[in-house]
């Protein structure tokens, strides 16, 4: 699996380090049982970048916590009827997932909980969005935010970690 995590932020260090986020996503992708050859790029930015695509590409002023950019259509457990490799999913490019440090930090700073694992929540928002999951319809967002909890747990539980920021009651504002 090919994970690119770029800092063009500004912020030295990250409130993540790349390398866990890098982590999360192989994490996020294995348990979708997304093709081990896919590709996905997480990318930290700063608020005036993520004002620009937020208007350009959603057409709302403003930054915004994360933003996701499908590429292939890629799908949890290879559904997108594109040809198969041998591990029964498709292999192609995932897409881009763009999260904005210091909206996460002030959002984290709001739920009483840790920039870093409000940063890791919308990692796991952002690569549930490139995987066609939405949170549009009421029983869409239920599906897609017990996903996202229990993904997050989950990476965090085997490291040793929980987090306040895969509680319910905050789960559901990204």
């Amino acid at each position: 699996m090919m994970i690119e995590v770029l800092n063009e932020s500004g912020e030295v260090p990250a409130p993540v380090p790349e390398q866990e986020l890098a982590d999360l996503g192989r994490h996020v992708l294995d348990q979708l049982q997304v093709n081990p050859r896919a590709e996905l790029t997480i990318t930290l930015v700063d608020e005036e970048t993520m004002a620009h695509l937020h208007q350009r590409w959603m057409d709302l002023p403003g930054p915004t916590d994360v933003m996701s950019f499908p590429m292939d259509e890629l799908r949890p457990g290879g559904s997108a009827g594109r040809p198969e490799d041998d591990a029964g999913t498709e292999t192609g490019i995932l897409g881009d997932v763009v999260l904005c440090p210091s909206v996460a930090r002030t959002q984290a700073q709001q739920a009483g909980h840790a920039v870093g694992d409000e940063v890791l929540l919308l990692t796991t928002h952002g690569i549930l969005h490139l995987l066609g999951f939405d949170h549009a319809e009421k029983a869409e967002e239920r599906e897609m935010f017990d996903l996202q909890r229990t993904l997050l747990l989950t990476f965090l539980a085997q490291r040793g970690r929980t987090t306040r920021a895969a509680d319910d009651d905050v789960v559901g504002r990204p």
